[in-house]
């Protein structure tokens, strides 16, 4: 596994790419941000990490640029541009080329499945913070965990040696054959954390701070327990309840990746998000109604006179 690709070069690719880069590995960046794509090949990528200020020398730039046949691909794109950018790196794919997702949302794996066999499938969740500031810059403080494994059910030596470089870069990586629990989890917390500040434009503290938000984020919290349940996924509703609870307070001034959307008039990845949890409710016949409002809410939002994602 020492070839590997990113594909979609924001926070967390960034993140990932460097660190990659810094334990060794051949790594190649591929976005479509052609600012960024030339700050990180003309000057490096700055990352500010707790360790403090390092500029990695990286490869970066568009699928048309790039002409390395990765044994690894990263995909961190937002799940409504996957297919395009996987069909963008098709040639690119081998045989024995494995596809991981560490998105968010739900869908992913359905998509990737049209790139590669099951068994080159991985699927996971990380929780490590980033932040792009600009072209060429990405931070990151705190610690974070990934959670990874084969889409198959299977545990393969070259899925351990994935795992193996992940940790090699400095990530607290696992295998854990129960992930699509953690991505329920991830899930449940992104449904209700970005889809109530992406309406109301509040940050993190205040739809804490707020008499309705809590009761609203519960209810999503709850409800998604209840839909992954009549799909046998079992979540713990009340330690997603805890975090968002922490994250109100530790993380008063955040603002969601939907809130940003909507603030520069990008479209949401509302669809994966809370789209597809009213979805598989609807299959199930599980009532999901304020997951579901939500998700309407910010449809309407994204599709308003003046806004360009609409």
């Amino acid at each position: 596994m020492n070839k590997i690709m990113i594909l979609g070069a924001g926070a967390m690719g960034c993140l990932f790419g460097a660190r990659l880069t810094q334990a060794g590995y051949d790594v190649a960046l591929v976005d479509v941000w052609r600012e960024h794509i030339e700050a990180i090949n003309a000057a490096g990528l700055k990352l500010h990490s707790d360790d403090g200020e390092h500029t990695v020398r990286i490869k970066a730039g568009s699928a048309a640029d790039i002409n390395v046949h990765p044994d690894l691909v990263i995909v961190f794109t937002k799940t409504l541009h996957t297919a395009t950018a996987l069909e963008s790196v098709r040639h690119l794919l081998g045989e024995q080329t494995y596809l991981l997702t560490l998105q968010n949302g739900l869908g992913n794996v359905e998509t990737l499945g049209r790139f590669a066999t099951a068994e080159r499938l991985m699927h996971g969740v990380t929780n490590y913070p980033s932040d792009l500031k600009g072209p060429g810059h990405v931070s990151s403080h705190g610690s974070g965990y990934i959670r990874i494994y084969g889409v198959a059910g299977l545990c393969s030596d070259a899925q351990q040696a994935i795992a193996d470089a992940l940790c090699q870069a400095g990530f607290n990586c696992t295998l854990d054959a129960d992930v699509e629990r953690a991505i329920w989890e991830k899930v449940a917390f992104n449904a209700a954390m970005n889809s109530l500040t992406a309406v109301t434009g509040m940050t993190v503290g205040e739809v804490g701070a707020s008499v309705s938000g809590p009761v609203l984020a519960r209810q999503i919290v709850t409800e998604t327990a209840d839909v992954a349940r009549a799909k046998n996924i079992v979540i713990d509703a009340d330690a997603i309840w805890q975090s968002i609870r922490t994250v109100f307070v530790e993380h008063a001034q955040h603002k969601p990746s939907m809130l940003q959307d909507i603030l520069q008039g990008r479209a949401t990845e509302i669809e994966s998000i809370n789209g597809a949890i009213a979805a598989v409710a609807r299959t199930h016949q599980v009532p999901a109604p304020v997951t579901e409002t939500l998700c309407h809410l910010v449809r309407m939002i994204e599709r308003r006179p003046g806004n360009s994602s609409g």
